[in-house]
Order: structure tokens, then sequence, then C-alpha cells
């Protein structure tokens, strides 16, 4: 079996000598692997190194010593939300001993809440995600809609082991201390419950009954997620002059394996809702990760009316139009909600996503793609 850091990945930082990025993903995505594939000459620092971290923490300024030691010109610095000050350094070297930077990290939100110095636009934004199909080529689906696509998870021998600690030890520790609270307990319960309704409709009454906290917290709960790229939210369209939306936003973890692991499950029947569920996720973790390492930047969202009638994800300004189906016989029951909304909204292509075998154009507006097609129409660009 490959190892992970041999898979190519999508993602290629193609940088300008004057400019430097960031690099921004879960923990575990493979971000370290990538840098080093593509910056092999670059001089690194690792501030999960504690002595290191220490040192730098008290004195920012023997980042600059450092530096002035090496011969490397291009900095890679991982984990860099762990010194925030630690920017202001980074900047002054940029600017004047013209040095390029990669900055690594799992999260922005401690720069962010500590209004830092944030490069003023001197830095590209990159963000990588779990492996997606095209990087995969043919694979388990039903296997790795319980695993996930987290590169170590997606290849582990034991991804059970894996996907626990990885929550334990990652969502309930270390996002437990970004949350800045003691209540374990409470943000456990939160995080099951997140999982439970992954790709549902944002209740937060709810969860907050479910968890034990108030309304607030559990706003600030999802709002961690967002800000650690935990999860990510998918808004409502909201484009309709003939009928009365829903405009409540849903929530989703950024890797199906994490909703596994979170509700202990391990198996995954495909005539279930929680196969439905996961499949569907797994097709707008692609739309999401396409959107970004594209860089074509369309919208993302789904539409529903107020009477139950919807379609699973719009790409762009009604660019098209996909429903999510994980059956092998989608042509048997037509949704009505892409019925509707093509009425209204005139996409240019209705697309139904299915386990079928064959594609088929069932009316002048619908086709139905099997999902290996989907997928590899979407990364040759043919769906938007």
């Amino acid at each position: 079996m490959p190892q992970h850091n041999f898979i190519p990945r999508i993602l290629s930082i193609d940088l300008p000598e004057n400019r430097s990025a960031f690099l921004w993903g879960p923990r575990k995505t493979g971000k370290t692997t990538l840098l080093r594939q593509q910056f092999s000459e670059a001089y690194w620092i690792d501030l999960l190194d504690y002595e290191l971290f220490m040192l730098l923490s008290r004195e920012p300024f023997r980042l600059r010593r450092i530096l002035e030691a090496q011969s490397s010109m291009t900095v890679v610095i991982d984990e860099v939300q762990k010194i925030p000050h630690l920017m202001d350094e980074i900047h002054w070297l940029m600017e004047n001993r013209s040095y390029r930077f990669l900055l690594s990290g799992s999260s922005a939100r401690k720069l962010k809440r500590g209004n830092v110095n944030l490069l003023g636009g001197r830095a590209w934004r990159f963000e990588l995600y779990p492996l997606v199909s095209r990087e995969l080529g043919g694979f388990d689906l039903e296997k790795a809609l319980v695993s996930g696509f987290l590169p170590s998870h997606y290849l582990s021998p034991d991804y059970r082991m894996d996907l626990q600690a990885y929550v334990h030890d990652y969502l309930k520790e270390e996002i437990q201390a970004e949350a800045l609270t003691r209540n374990l307990p409470a943000f456990s319960r939160f995080l099951q419950s997140a999982a439970a309704t992954s790709g549902m409709l944002l209740n937060y009454s709810n969860a907050a009954r479910d968890s034990g906290v108030s309304v607030k917290t559990i706003r600030e709960y999802y709002q961690i997620l967002e800000d650690t790229l935990i999860g990510r939210i998918l808004p409502p369209w909201k484009k309709s002059s003939r009928r009365r939306l829903i405009e409540t936003a849903k929530f989703y973890f950024f890797d199906v394996g994490l909703v596994s692991a979170l509700l202990n499950r391990y198996s995954l029947s495909p005539k279930t809702r929680e196969f439905g569920r996961a499949f569907e996720q797994f097709i707008l973790q692609e739309c999401w990760a396409y959107r970004h390492y594209s860089r074509k930047d369309f919208p993302v969202s789904y539409w529903r009316t107020a009477s139950g009638s919807e379609v699973d994800i719009i790409l762009g300004d009604a660019d098209v139009a996909i429903e999510v189906k994980a059956g092998e016989h989608a042509a048997s029951k037509l949704p009505k909600g892409l019925h509707l909304f093509g009425e209204e909204c005139r996409p240019g292509k209705s697309i139904i996503v299915s386990r079928d075998r064959y594609p088929e154009k069932i009316s002048s507006r619908i086709t139905i793609l099997p999902w290996e097609q989907f997928c590899a129409k979407l990364w040759n660009g043919d769906i938007i």
C-alpha cells in the first residue's frame, strides 16, 4: 500500500518571488508533507519543537538571528498560530531582508483574535483539504465514507483507532482549549450533537438542550469549529421571488470520517439514511475542494422551500443545480426540488449525482451522472 506522502496532491503553491503564503488546514490533512515536497530547499522552523517555541515566544527577534545564519531565503514556519506576535518580525524580514515565508497552521483563530499583523495582503492564502477523488483515482467509496479522507486515516490499516485518537486528542482537547472553557463534558456532548445533525439545518436551541449549555455558548462552539476549519457552513440560496425559502444554514464537519468517529459508527449500509447523508457530504466536499483548488471562487449553497422541496447543492449563481441520491435507480423517482428550482431559476445545468452505473438524460433539463463520472467532470472543469 502506498504511503500518504507519495500521493500527488492537486494543490500547487505557485508564488512569485516577492510573495509569501499562508497554508491553512486541519491537522492531518498533509500540510507538512506538501510543503516539504514543493519547497524542499526551504529552511524549516517547527513551532511544535518546544525549545524553539519557548525561545521565539520570549524573544521573537531571535528569528532574525536564526535566519541570518542560514543560506536559504525561503522559510517554512509550521504551526505559526502558536506565536501570534511573531508576525511582526516575519513582516519586517519580508520587507527588509526579502525573505519568502510559507506559514502553515491548523487555525487562524488566535491570529485573528489577537488583531495581529496578517502581512497586509503580502501573503497569499491557500487551504489544504482532505484527499479528493482526483488524487485517489479508483477507490472503495463505502470504506472511505467511514474512514474519511484524511491521508493517514484513509491509508491506515486500523483507521478506527486513528479516528478515535484524532477525536480524543485533537477535537476534545485542543479545540476545547480554543473554547476557553473547562466544561469538557458539555463540549463532548456538543460534538456528538453536531455530528448527529451534520448536514441538517442548524438548530442552536436543540444543540443547547442536548449539550446542557446556553444557546450563546453553542453559537460560540460552532464558531470555533469554523475558525479552526473543523467545520464549514453551507449557506441557503436566498434569491427567490416566487416562493418562501428556508434561510437557515447547514453545518458540515470537514471530513466524513469525523462524523463516523464522533458517533462511534464504523460501518454503513448503502440503503440507510446515514449512508445517504455521508454520500451527500462526500459530493459537497468535492465541490468545496474544487472551488478552492481551481481558484474559481464560485458560491456554494443549497435551496429549500418552506414546504420542504430542496436542491442539495447550488454552484455559482444558479450555474449548476445538483441533487445527490445514494441509490442505484435515480430515474425511478425524480426529485421535485430540482424540477421546481429549474422552473424558477433556470440553472445552466441540472444534475442528479447517484450510484447508477450509467449516465442518463431524463429530460431536456436534467441529467443523471454516476458519481465517478460527476467527479471526473468536476475536476476536468466540465461541470462549472
